[in-house]
């Protein structure tokens, strides 16, 4: 394990005993070289437009990182939009490409014109320097200034993805690498935030009816004043 990844073990550990004690969001099981999370208990109709208001799960705190083009992203550029963020890293051999493909779907299931923006954390920020995230972001077809695969030092990563955005990410046990690069366990939920910066759904990325679910949550909270 390099310097790099006992720091942001050290930092990860450090966020969770502060954060997850009292937070009932989601429960995490887990497994097979991911996090699970099961979703929030928002009830969603088949057809994704549910009823009722969501509930606002917490507020996700400001931060600053640095997207696949060099841009420095914060809360403030995604005011007013709803967004959806995720975790993954470039290399990784585990559910990341799959996680990235659905986000794909959502994004070109989104009119470009809709005010939702798409948010991708890395893991391994040491690794994934602005140019790997451009060269990673363009085999998704991603859309450079919606969808935006945000990188920093790894206390910033850990801030915003445990601190602010309720996520799980680990070393790996090197004993339990299936390979070289099956470096970290991490979640693999969607997380939507609303316009006001407020999380208010978490969806499994891999559940068959995320799709339906994500656009219902998504038309929902554009609907809010």
């Amino acid at each position: 394990m390099n310097s790099g990844s006992k720091s942001l073990q050290i930092i990860v550990w450090g966020s969770m005993v502060l954060t997850i004690v009292g937070i009932a969001v989601a429960y995490m099981i887990k497994g097979g070289g991911r996090q699970r999370s099961a979703p929030s208990g928002i009830e969603l109709r088949q057809d994704g437009a549910g009823s009722g208001t969501l509930p606002v799960l917490f507020e996700v705190p400001d931060f600053s990182l640095t997207n696949q083009t060099g841009k420095t992203i914060g809360r403030a550029d995604l005011s007013g939009k709803v967004w959806i963020a995720d975790i993954i890293f470039s290399r990784c051999a585990g559910p990341c490409p799959e996680m990235t493909r659905r986000m794909a779907e959502l994004q070109a299931a989104i009119s470009p014109q809709s005010p939702v923006s798409f948010v991708t954390l890395t893991t391994d920020p040491l690794h994934d320097t602005p140019p790997v995230l451009l060269a990673y972001s363009r085999r998704y077809a991603a859309q450079a200034g919606r969808w935006h695969f945000l990188t920093g030092t790894p206390k910033q990563i850990a801030d915003l993805a445990i601190g602010g955005l309720k996520l799980t990410v680990l070393d790996k046990e090197a004993a339990k690498q299936v390979d070289p690069n099956d470096l970290f366990i991490h979640s693999t939920i969607f997380v939507v935030v609303d316009k006001k910066g407020r999380a208010r759904a978490v969806i499994e990325s891999d559940e068959p009816a995320m799709r339906v679910k994500a656009l219902g949550v998504i038309q929902r909270l554009l609907e809010e004043q």
